[in-house]
């Protein structure tokens, strides 16, 4: 078994927060964010999916993109969709 790989290990932190993420989107989307889900979750972007795939059987037409700033997956509607 090969040791460990020579180098540094590159930790970043995001200092974006939920409201400034979402206000993001919704500019460069024209969406509106309904839900927010990690990226590195064990089960990858399935919460998200199974969250909007619930949200298209309400009716509304849910889908899931990925944010790299956030490393996040997000569930949006188009902005011009009111509840």
């Amino acid at each position: 078994m090969p040791g460990p790989i020579a180098g540094k290990r590159i930790v970043r932190k995001w200092s974006f927060s939920e409201s400034k993420v979402e206000l993001e989107v919704a500019a460069a989307m024209g969406a509106k964010v309904l839900e927010r889900f990690p990226a590195g979750a064990p089960r990858g972007s399935w919460p998200a999916e199974e969250y909007a795939a619930a949200r298209r059987a309400e009716g509304k037409p849910a889908r899931v993109v990925m944010d790299l700033k956030s490393d996040a997956f997000l569930v949006v509607v188009p902005a011009h969709d009111e509840d």
